[in-house]
């Protein structure tokens, strides 16, 4: 398998609020609007997330975000509202636990100790 890409998909039950909460996660709207229920951000050249309205499994996702950074990233997330969790020191990484609207878990990991 010749892998050029990778999407992360989350599952919401409603597509405008949780586009708005990832939004200001990710600091800027959405890439594309490739079919209804669907929004996408695209990161680089090798990596995208996928915002998907499907009420019947939102709520059970968790996404890693790998981050440089992190207590900078803490600071805006706790500025910006969303009220991350504290950053954790685990055994090679340092992170930090957000919720998002439907409960779904998102991760922001950084290497090392932040």
């Amino acid at each position: 398998m010749a892998l050029e890409k990778i999407y992360a998909q989350i599952t919401c039950t409603d597509l405008a609020v949780s586009e708005e909460w990832y939004a200001r996660l990710l600091g800027r709207s959405p890439d594309v609007r490739p079919m209804q229920g669907l929004v996408e951000w695209h990161h680089p050249d090798s990596a995208g997330l996928q915002l998907f309205l499907n009420p019947e499994n939102a709520g059970h996702n968790t996404i890693t975000l790998i981050v440089s950074g992190l207590r900078e990233e803490h600071d805006r997330l706790v500025k910006s509202g969303l009220g991350p969790g504290d950053i954790e020191a685990a055994t090679t990484t340092s992170l930090v636990r957000i919720s998002d609207p439907d409960g779904n878990l998102v991760v922001l990991a950084q290497p090392g100790r932040a």
